[in-house]
């Protein structure tokens, strides 16, 4: 029995398909999509993970809680070449940014990147990303950058600074909405979980100096959650709502293995014993965001001709 109902394109043989059939995700291919007279919402997806294929298998998962039919489009650099996966991958599953650069989409996702001890400018592909981020404002209609796709966005786009942690962010946060009405946390509970992984922060007073920003959702143990322009076009998201189960915990026993100082996920394990499975507090949640934001963020709002889409303020 399916247990999800959207109609998400991809070809038959990208590794997602496979991942998500087993879990009762109904993938449609693209032969199948072209018969159907609707059209798909065209959402663009920049990974800069290095481990782009399990990225792309959490955020398509994450993308499929809705009846909407999608279409991604998976976007690579072109000024930085990543080497932690296959080049036929690339070459099969993405395009360039000077492919698309020409287009229009309904929405743009921007994820992070393990970059952050590095100054912005000093970032391989730095110039090229700023001008994705510029091209969202002009040709996307909703944007959403996660962790420190967030950063960045918020740097170039406003100068909002990033701020190194006495120790990295590790863990499951809870978390509180500071406006029960914003469309993207509708139907939420009181309080919320959302995974965290990261060294830096952005800090409440630099967001409250910029007008066009505003704070939607923050936790007292991990800060700022959620950042959104006051269109609720973009939406900035410093933790990781499309996180597998054992995501936090392969990166424990990474860090551990290269004798890095870690400390155990905290709010993760069961007695905090890194032997025992941890437990999902999160998934419900993020399904619903994700869901939240294709329906009433891009959804709803975005022109049928997407030729229409204009910058944003």
């Amino acid at each position: 029995m399916r247990i999800n109902i959207l109609p998400i394109n991809i070809p038959k043989d990208m590794p997602a398909k496979s991942v998500l059939d087993q879990e009762n995700v109904f993938v449609m291919t693209m032969d199948k999509a072209v018969s159907q007279d609707i059209r798909p919402l065209s959402i663009a997806i920049v990974n800069l993970m290095p481990t782009k294929i399990v990225t792309e298998t959490q955020l398509l998962r994450m993308l499929s809680n809705s009846p909407l039919q999608v279409n991604p489009v998976f976007v690579t650099t072109e000024s930085y070449q990543p080497s932690h996966v296959p080049m036929e991958h690339l070459e099969r599953f993405y395009v360039n940014f000077s492919q698309i650069k020409d287009r229009k989409f309904d929405g743009m996702i921007i994820t992070g990147a393990p970059v952050e001890n590095i100054a912005f400018e000093d970032v391989d592909y730095w110039d090229e990303l700023k001008e994705i981020i510029d091209f969202s404002h002009r040709n996307v209609f909703a944007s959403m950058y996660i962790c420190w796709g967030a950063q960045a966005a918020l740097y170039h786009r406003y100068g909002v600074p990033k701020h190194a942690l006495p120790r990295k962010m590790f863990g499951i946060f809870e978390h509180r909405i500071n406006n029960r009405n914003d469309k993207i946390f509708r139907g939420f509970d009181d309080v919320f979980f959302a995974p965290h992984s990261r060294h830096t922060e952005i800090k409440k007073e630099d967001i409250l100096r910029t007008d066009d920003l505003k704070i939607v959702a923050e936790s007292p143990q991990s800060g700022i959650f959620v950042v959104a322009s006051q269109d609720g076009r973009q939406i900035y998201v410093t933790g990781h709502l499309e996180y597998d189960a054992d995501t936090l915990h392969l990166e424990y026993m990474r860090d551990m293995s290269r004798g890095l100082p870690i400390t155990v996920p905290r709010n993760y394990y069961p007695h905090n014993n890194p032997k025992i499975k941890p437990l999902v507090t999160w998934r419900a949640h993020g399904h619903l965001f994700f869901s939240n934001w294709l329906n009433y963020c891009v959804y709803q709002e975005t022109p049928f001709e997407i030729s229409q889409i204009s910058d944003k303020k």
